[in-house]
């Protein structure tokens, strides 16, 4: 008992008992406001399922002791003023009452709420049944009506009429679901205004119950993270949420909804903002992933229920994935979903890997776009520095190197550690903490890209030493960006242009791919080949949509990009002579922009780089040269290409080989891999035989004439 000595109810159902008995007293109040009606049994009127009379009804509403229960001139007030002193003082000592927060989550009315007990009332009791036939004149009627809610709650004819708006298509009972309308087929009237019928919604019920479950529908799809519980994993940004916490904390309830729109790569991080600040915040938190919903679940109606169970349980709502939304032939559930979103009036997070500029079309202002991006070098190194602190003397030097090299989310890092300890068969070393880093960042390029397997080293490149010194700088630019751009502050006037780009150029053949490859196995890194076959489309824009794509999916990748035959996409501009023409220099001053922009590592080979965008080639760090190969050259790929245990003749001469075949490497490659094959049907020893044979294929292919050794020179083939 309280100071002031008021008793609080003990729990909900105590409370819904006081509820019931203060509908009795209504339908009492109701029957003692209507004529008594002399009733007359005829013989075919004696079955109880078929006729209710009032001797039953006032035994039921005695609770079936037989008698009659005392009428005062309003029972009902009596007990509302009682029952609402019990309220206020439950929640001041803390016991939460289902009715009252939800009159709290959904801004309802003393009326409404009036009408949740009326409609709760058959569910908690099935006496209610026939209360409900009798009250209406008709057995089958078992459920309340529009009339019947208003005869039970109004003293006359004006409070009814002012009252009818309560059951309107936009009013909080209807609009969130909360209460589901049917028509009577019985009545005369049909559909219209006071005939339709009443029943509440079972999850309401559940709730209005003390059940802490999600609505059924939405199993497999939301999930509810209670207030108070840990928040598992990394924090992206301590100020970051501290931000976000301010934001999301001017929304007031019963006040408009406050829309938060979190862009960032990777989910996880998101995903974890989101629940950080519903912590800071002391709210639960409900999340659906918004691509997993399959189309035959009706994805907008889907989110309708999330969001009614956000405000049920005083929840914010975390939709994910919403960009997937996006697109013409999404757009109706994307309206339905901001209809939902705009009716909710609660804190609603909205996460995508990109930006939804048809959300803010439909949600107008209310959207507040904030990015998520990936953890800065320092903040990367002081996780990584954490993580690795139980594993390993070193996780001060590593943690630094780790940082630089990766661009990963910050609750990847854990994952990151977690699998290079498991995956481990001796001491944990950067092999196998870089192995882990490139499993935690693989691109969803689709088939806009193909993964290369590494497989070329630094022995295997047979180029001039100046092309090969350029590449070892483009290794140490990646290896030292960190200290370059943060550190020694060169980015700071900036953000543009810290991407590193290289441009290799030279004839087919020379060595461009493996170069790619070389760079990757030194840095650590996966390398993605782009098909441009998947990128360049002929319908306009959808080429812009698929290097964007490449782009956004390499910023978070940690991988390298590298595009062939880059002439194709960043060709010159040329003069505009017609549509086509202006649509392709659109095209390509995109690509620059977007080059611009980019700040992860991409290299791109062409053999006519003279027909490069002058503009495109500024915006590149490093142009290295790879020419085609002179005899000597070619001696060392030929020695670089046979494997120490193929079996070679000792008649065959590298040297003079390189002379036969004034080739490239990759021609070199073919022709002795083909002359391989020609030993192992033959003998098993690679001849000069073999070699020569081969070498005439190969030609063959290139559609160049050879002849054998010892012809005169002039007539044989020239490359």
């Amino acid at each position: 008992m309280t100071d002031d000595g008021v008793r609080p109810y003990r729990d909900n159902a105590e409370h819904l008992t006081d509820e019931l008995r203060r509908l009795d007293a209504r339908i009492a109040r109701r029957l003692a406001r209507t004529a008594e009606r002399h009733e007359a049994i005829s013989p075919d009127q004696v079955a109880r399922a078929v006729y209710i009379t009032r001797a039953e009804v006032d035994w039921l509403l005695a609770g079936g002791s037989g008698g009659v229960p005392p009428e005062p001139a309003d029972p009902a007030a009596d007990l509302s003023a009682e029952i609402g002193h019990r309220v206020l003082a439950s929640e001041r000592v803390g016991v939460t009452l289902g009715l009252p927060a939800l009159g709290r989550h959904f801004g309802l009315s003393p009326m409404e709420l009036d009408a949740v007990v009326i409609c709760l009332a058959p569910e908690l009791r099935r006496a209610y049944d026939r209360l409900y036939a009798y009250l209406q004149d008709d057995i089958t009627r078992q459920r309340p009506s529009v009339d019947l809610v208003l005869d039970l709650l109004c003293a006359d004819e004006r409070e009814r009429w002012a009252a009818r708006p309560v059951f309107a298509p936009d009013a909080p009972l209807l609009r969130s679901g909360l209460v589901h309308t049917w028509d009577d087929p019985q009545s005369p009237s049909g559909s219209s205004g006071l005939a339709r019928m009443l029943s509440l919604d079972p999850q309401v019920t559940r709730f209005l119950l003390g059940s802490p479950g999600l609505d059924g529908r939405t199993a497999g799809y939301a999930r509810l993270d209670r207030p108070g519980e840990p928040v598992p994993g990394t924090e992206v940004d301590p100020a970051l949420t501290e931000r976000v916490a301010r934001l999301a904390g001017t929304h007031r309830p019963g006040g408009p909804a406050t829309v938060l729109q979190l862009m960032g790569a990777d989910a996880g991080d998101v995903d974890d903002l989101a629940h950080r600040v519903s912590a800071r915040l002391g709210r639960a938190l409900l999340s659906l992933d918004v691509p997993a919903v399959p189309p035959a679940a009706d994805p907008g109606a889907l989110v309708a229920l999330v969001l009614r169970d956000g405000r049920l349980f005083g929840a914010a709502v975390h939709l994910a994935g919403i960009d997937a939304l996006s697109g013409e032939e999404q757009r109706p559930v994307a309206a339905a979903l901001a209809a939902a979103v705009d009716q909710h009036g609660g804190l609603v997070f909205l996460s995508g890997a990109h930006d939804w500029p048809e959300g803010r079309r439909l949600l107008g202002g209310r959207v507040q776009v904030v990015a998520v991006p990936a953890p800065d070098p320092a903040r990367s190194a002081a996780i990584w520095r954490e993580e690795l602190a139980a594993h390993t003397p070193r996780a001060d030097a590593w943690a630094t190197e780790l940082a630089g090299r990766y661009r990963l989310p910050a609750g990847r890092i854990p994952a990151a550690v977690d699998l290079a300890v498991r995956s481990r068969t001796g001491p944990l070393g950067l092999p196998g903490l870089f192995a882990a880093c490139r499993g935690q960042s693989a691109p969803t390029l689709g088939n806009l890209a193909v993964r290369v397997t590494v497989r070329a080293r630094w022995d295997d490149l047979v180029l001039p030493g100046g092309s090969v010194a350029q590449l070892h700088e483009i290794s140490d630019q990646f290896r030292h960006q960190a200290r370059v751009w943060q550190a020694w502050g060169f980015g700071g006037r900036s953000a543009r242009g810290r991407g590193l780009s290289a441009l290799f150029n030279g004839p087919p053949g020379t060595g461009k791919t493996m170069a790619a490859e070389v760079l990757a196995g030194d840095l650590g890194l996966d390398l993605y080949h782009i098909d441009l076959s998947g990128v360049v489309s002929k319908y306009i824009g959808e080429t812009e949509k698929n290097l964007s794509r490449v782009f956004a999916e390499a910023r978070s990748s940690n991988a390298i990009l590298f595009f062939d035959e880059a002439d194709a996409l960043f060709g010159k501009r040329t003069e505009v002579s017609d549509a086509h023409d202006r649509y392709a220099n659109i095209e390509t001053s995109y690509l620059l922009q977007k080059m611009e922009e980019y700040d992860g590592v991409v290299l791109l080979a062409t053999n006519l780089a003279r027909h490069l965008d002058e503009a495109f080639t500024r915006r590149i760090r490093f142009h290295v040269e790879f020419p085609f190969p002179d005899a000597d050259h070619r001696e060392r790929i030929w020695r670089a290409l046979v494997p120490a245990a193929a079996p070679v003749s000792s008649t065959v001469d590298y040297a003079v080989l390189a002379e036969w075949f004034p080739v490239a490497g990759g021609n070199i490659r073919n022709i002795a891999v083909s002359a391989a094959f020609l030993a192992a049907a033959d003998g098993g020893v690679i001849t000069e035989a073999h070699i020569l044979r081969s070498g005439r294929r190969e030609y063959d292919k290139m559609g160049k004439l050879w002849s054998p050794p010892g012809e005169p020179a002039q007539q044989r083939g020239r490359d």
